[in-house]
């Protein structure tokens, strides 16, 4: 059965999100990845797995380890639906701080 992964849901868990952290700078094998985190490695390799359906991480074969690394382009396309969000919600932002201002010159 092949599930489709949702990038929201899969980001939503504090662990991926940390394991994407982890690999943004330097790509790991999911035994590194798996010594940073007080879980079972299969656990781990769980949400190695998510991430990978999902795009966010790319997978690299180097002899008999495979090394996961951030997926650039699809981060990228997550952050580009999520700056409109994030343009809103500073111009709402602004707009308060504006009127707080307006507010504490009148005292």
């Amino acid at each position: 059965m092949n599930l489709r992964r949702d990038v929201f849901q899969a980001i939503a868990d504090p662990t991926r999100r940390a394991i994407m952290l982890l690999v943004a700078s330097q790509a790991m094998s999911a035994g590194a990845i798996a010594s940073n985190f007080d879980t079972a490695r299969p656990t781990v390799s769980k949400h190695l797995q998510i991430l990978t359906e999902c795009e966010l991480l790319e997978q690299t074969q180097n002899g008999r380890e495979i090394y996961y690394s951030i997926n650039a382009k699809k981060m990228k396309e997550v952050a580009d639906f999520i700056e409109p969000f994030r343009k809103m919600w500073d111009d709402r932002f602004n707009k308060l701080e504006s009127i707080m201002k307006q507010y504490k010159s009148k005292k």
